[in-house]
């Protein structure tokens, strides 16, 4: 016989988000936005014509893709030679700024439809992507400053675990470095290569 509160039959199920919930709503109005111009174009420029202009953007999208995946990757190869020579790159300098918006605008471009395309185009433009990159960087800042307080490495030593009941435990790991069961080399890091 046990003692205490009873639990309840059923744990109550948090309500979803406001995202979650108008997503597919918002995704069912894309598709039909984008099937409709695409018939508006048809109709008035030809079938054949709307082929030219998908096949065009993929085309054009996995060309801005790998050129975008060329600079990073030059970019990054760049950092490492100058970390390995023991050069710290300028400070302000940051060529490889908006490799990411660029990657967006060649998968949007990719996607098939007229609002992604232009869309996609949209973002090629560079003082339009320093302007969403501007904006996303503010409403990452205050996001991450609504965030409840503590640090980033906080947050990945805090571990929650769930009871049988459905109670949500916080707890925190913490690793003994003495234990020789967990650290066969204390003291030491493993090899990086077998």
């Amino acid at each position: 016989m046990t003692t205490g509160a009873p639990n309840p039959p059923y744990p109550t199920r948090p309500r979803p988000s406001k995202v979650r919930r108008f997503l597919p709503l918002a995704l069912v109005a894309w598709l039909v936005l984008e099937i409709w111009l695409l018939t508006l174009v048809a109709d008035a420029a030809g079938g054949f014509t709307v082929f030219l202009l998908l096949v065009g953007a993929i085309v054009l999208g996995g060309v801005v893709i790998k050129a975008a995946g060329r600079r990073a990757f030059k970019n990054l190869s760049e950092a490492v030679q100058q970390a390995q020579s023991g050069v710290m790159p300028p400070e302000g300098g940051r060529s490889g700024e908006g490799n990411g918006l660029v990657m967006l605008a060649g998968l949007l471009l990719i996607i098939p439809g007229l609002v992604t395309d232009a869309l996609g185009l949209l973002l090629l433009v560079p003082p339009v992507r320093k302007a969403v990159s501007r904006r996303g960087e503010r409403a990452l800042e205050r996001r991450m400053r609504a965030a409840s307080p503590g640090t980033l490495g906080d947050a990945f030593q805090q571990a929650r675990m769930r009871r049988p009941d459905g109670k949500v435990v916080p707890g925190e790991v913490i690793h003994d470095k003495a234990d020789p069961r967990r650290d066969p080399n204390p003291g030491q890091n493993p090899p990086l290569t077998p």
